[in-house]
């Protein structure tokens, strides 16, 4: 089964920019999601795992929010038969100290809150990021989150 790019593209934008789906959905809720959480991981956490599953860690890292508004993510499109949505600015992780240095193969956008939070989307990081001590993790704004 295929979903039409009108569809879509409605949910990457209800989701990340909470922009209404016109007669389907709408950002009604009493306490709406506000943020949108983003995390590094050491692997693909997978469709079952969580902000937790893989996340890599070093001294000072923390997750980034970005803004679940029009002003955080760009408005989706449909680019090479799949619907795409990326980050207006830079996503950059507090940068590295000495205590470790995974390799973030993967990232990961997800729900609000610490340890095991839900996900929304994963996938690869190309290329890796080395972090390590004096390195500032980034995804820029080719960064992208597909749906087909």
């Amino acid at each position: 089964m295929t979903i039409a790019d009108v569809t879509s593209n409605a949910i990457l934008n209800l989701v990340y920019r909470a922009v209404a789906w016109t007669n389907y959905a709408d950002n009604a809720a009493g306490t709406p999601e506000t943020q949108i959480v983003c995390s590094l991981h050491s692997a693909d956490p997978g469709e079952t795992g969580t902000g937790s599953t893989s996340e890599i860690t070093y001294a000072s890292y923390a997750r980034t929010n970005v803004a679940r508004t029009t002003g955080g993510w760009t408005a989706a499109a449909v680019a090479a038969g799949a619907s795409k949505i990326s980050p207006q600015a830079t996503v950059s992780f507090p940068p590295g100290t000495v205590g470790g240095s995974p390799t973030a193969t993967h990232f990961a956008t997800g729900k609000s809150g610490g340890g095991a939070s839900p996900l929304l989307w994963s996938g690869t990081i190309s290329p890796s990021i080395v972090t390590g001590n004096g390195v500032t993790p980034q995804l820029t704004t080719s960064t992208e989150i597909t749906l087909t």
